[in-house]
């Protein structure tokens, strides 16, 4: 199992955090929200949690102390309203933010109206943030420290003809990026000259939507690289450590769907050295608190810093799993002010984990969102598994926010054991009501290039078709049929002309009227 790393106890370092700020508002929703919630219950913090109209009945609220209402259903008019957040903090006596991911969470000016509002914003300084929030002074910040970076431009493009000469130098393909960008949004492959003018102005217009901020730059693409990420952890006191690496190489449109700690592709010596890279890189920020430095890794074992992100990543949990340091937790304490206890050497990855985004999507009809009720929901169980969840029976999920309904993560003793423990733990979840992903990440798990471990960036974009295609799993189908010979079976027992559901609507149902009939004979 996971070990626990030597550190003060959670009632002492509640004591010291208590000092600090006792009630904290997570400025957030959905599975991040508890996962804060649940944080600040262990070290005896109050939590108040927002929502918005969509959220009234959201599970956060439910499990938070108090909860503010802050607007209307789109994130526009509730989770982004910095003003509204702060106003909610002050009205409730939080004297501390949370922002989670997403929304506000890499916003410098949030955090420094959260700062200059008298409370404490959980996560890295305002400066940090607007060092690391723009990629192009986030690499040429690295630059200056000698973390490696790719071939490309340290400055927002001027205008299309600086990138084609750019692009010229570098040679084709070149990748266009948005410098505020995150997500995949405003980015582009340009594999040829003709293609650069129109990639740039609709990677232009994506980004201004996106971010408010147009501005690109060009990179020299890497064919097949793996994305690989270095946790990092930094207190006040000048302590900055790193708890490993994880591979998040498996993705659609830029975005991660299933993500590992460690790497199968990471010896420790270049641990050590990609390490040793993030850390240069977040002390020349000032950082303090939790970050990540991404990289993309060629199949030379040569890596490039990307950019860094100035908050709490989704896929957090797997670092947790192999380190056995609260992320979240420490989050916290930091921002109490409290010192990290750990060594380095402490933090070297034990056994394996694994992490599925469970989303409301359905991958065979183009991963197009779904919303509903979920009717039912049956979660996995037994050694190693961890589900980080933001719906329950009931749960209404909309189509205002990110699809993702929970990260399903297990923890084993080897990566073919931990593929093994996540296909079993899949198998396990079931969710009525809308579509979800689950099957498509069962087809990961048994195929045979994923247990290898030979994945790329680029990888599930080249199988894709064949994982969405292919064949249901023979479980899946065994209870399926199962369930259909049931169904047959009531079907024809129950008396003629008389539908297997309550015709009236009140529950009484041609199963209970022949067991009445049974009683009277």
């Amino acid at each position: 199992m996971p070990r626990k790393s030597k550190a003060p106890s959670g009632r002492r370092l509640a004591q010291k955090a208590a000092t600090a700020f006792d009630k904290v508002l997570i400025a957030n929703r959905g599975e991040i929200a508890l996962r804060i919630i649940r944080a600040c219950r262990e070290l005896g913090l109050r939590s108040v949690a927002v929502y918005s109209d969509a959220d009234a009945r959201a599970l956060h609220v439910r499990e938070a102390d108090e909860a503010v209402h802050i607007g209307a259903s789109p994130s526009a008019e509730s989770y982004l309203v910095g003003d509204r957040i702060i106003d909610a903090a002050k009205r409730s006596g939080a004297r501390a933010i949370h922002p989670g991911y997403g929304f506000l969470s890499e916003r410098e000016w949030f955090a420094r109206a959260v700062g200059d509002a008298g409370l404490v914003f959980v996560g890295p300084p305002p400066d940090a943030i607007a060092a690391m929030g723009s990629k192009t002074s986030a690499r040429a910040l690295a630059v200056s420290v000698g973390t490696p970076v790719g071939p490309g431009t340290l400055k927002p493009l001027d205008d299309a003809a600086e990138a084609r000469t750019v692009a010229e130098r570098f040679g084709y393909p070149v990748l266009l990026k948005a410098a505020a960008g995150g997500g995949g949004k405003g980015m582009r492959v340009v594999r040829e000259s003709g293609e650069l003018v129109s990639a740039l102005e609709s990677a232009r217009r994506e980004a201004r939507n996106a971010f408010g901020d147009d501005a690109m730059y060009v990179e020299k693409y890497i064919e097949r690289p793996r994305h690989v990420e270095i946790q990092v952890l930094g207190d006040s006191h000048g302590t900055m450590l790193h708890l490993g690496e994880r591979e998040c190489s498996v993705q659609r449109r830029h975005q991660k769907m299933i993500e590992e700690a460690p790497s199968i592709a990471i010896t420790p010596e270049l641990r050590a050295r990609m390490g040793a890279a993030a850390i240069a890189a977040a002390q020349a920020a000032g950082y303090v608190n939790a970050g990540t430095c991404e990289f993309l890794l060629d199949s030379n074992g040569d890596f490039y810093f990307l950019e860094m992100n100035t908050r709490i990543q989704v896929e957090h949990p797997v670092t947790e799993l192999v380190t056995g340091v609260d992320l979240v937790q420490w989050q916290l304490r930091i921002a109490g002010g409290e010192r990290l206890p750990f060594r380095q050497e402490d933090l070297a990855p034990r056994g394996w984990a694994i992490e599925c985004r469970i989303t409301s999507e359905d991958p065979s009809n183009g991963f197009l969102p779904s919303a509903g009720s979920v009717g039912y929901l049956q979660l996995p169980s037994g050694p190693g598994i961890r589900w980080d969840g933001g719906v329950a029976a009931g749960s209404d999920v909309s189509l205002f926010y990110d699809p993702m309904i929970g990260k399903l993560i297990v923890w084993a003793p080897t990566r073919d054991l931990a593929i093994q423990r996540m296909r079993r733990a899949l198998l396990e979840l079931t969710v009525v009501g809308v579509d979800t992903s689950r099957d498509f990440h069962l087809r990961v798990m048994d195929d045979p290039e994923f247990q290898r471990g030979h994945i790329d960036i680029q990888w599930l974009e080249r199988r894709l078709a064949s994982l969405v295609d292919a064949a249901p799993p023979p479980e899946t189908i065994r209870i399926a049929a199962i369930a259909a010979a049931l169904l047959a079976e009531r079907d024809r027992l129950a008396p003629r002309g008389v539908s297997s559901a309550s015709p009236n609507g009140d529950g009484d149902t041609p199963w209970a009227r022949l067991a009445r009939l049974d009683a009277l004979r």
